[in-house]
């Protein structure tokens, strides 16, 4: 059975991925090491990659996770990334994001703050059954903030304009925060928020099944 690798959502871990059926695979979840000072989105990844041993590995990247595996796919050639929720290029950013590239609010708003307004994540994520809900709250409730802090700060200077051939795009019509018709997704989930591994497990896992099978 072949090994996975998945790297989550900014300021999410592993749970994430918790209601995929990832029976047909060796599920590999890469940790969040600390970032350097000022590093740079794609400087990060490439420093992620190294965790990775094999040399042509299946990479499922989740939003700033799928940003990451875009990265490791156009530096190495022998990547495959599968991205969910994510962009490919920057100029895929809805243009009310690109606006904090030059007002970062989120750099003089305390951690503390920011994990209290849990509601208006699970709102902009679009999450709604409650089971799920909680597990957004207590996703957010365990995040490093000052690792959201830098991500969010390296996300908004990210200018890639490359889409590598060595990559996959899965985007669902509900993604309230990167919408789809920004995208140019190879696959699209009807209904799919922006963490539809948790509303749309049934699906993703079998896009993800077809891929990693026939790859």
């Amino acid at each position: 059975m072949d090994k996975v690798y998945f790297i989550s959502g900014l300021g999410a871990d592993k749970r994430v991925f918790a209601y995929l059926d990832l029976s047909f695979c060796e599920p590999v979840h890469i940790d969040w090491i600390d970032a350097e000072q000022d590093e740079s989105l794609a400087h990060y990844a490439m420093r992620l990659r190294e965790l990775i041993p094999e040399k042509n590995p299946v990479i499922v990247g989740l939003s700033f996770g799928g940003m990451l595996a875009t990265e490791m796919a156009k530096k190495d050639p022998g990547v495959k990334s599968i991205i969910i929720s994510s962009n490919k290029l920057a100029s895929e950013f809805p243009r009310h994001l690109k606006v904090f590239r030059h007002f970062p609010f989120h750099k003089v708003i305390p951690g503390s703050a920011l994990k209290r307004y849990q509601k208006a994540y699970t709102s902009i994520f679009g999450v709604k059954n409650p089971e799920q809900r909680k597990l957004i709250y207590q996703i957010v409730a365990d995040s490093d903030m000052k690792f959201v802090k830098w991500a969010v700060t390296a996300i908004l200077k990210w200018d890639n304009a490359i889409v590598p051939e060595n990559i996959v795009h899965i985007h669902g019509t509900g993604d309230r925060l990167l919408p789809y018709k920004r995208t140019k997704a190879q696959y699209i989930i009807q209904g799919g928020s922006h963490v539809m591994t948790l509303d749309k497990a049934d699906e993703i896992s079998v896009i993800l099944r077809q891929l990693i099978e026939s790859k």
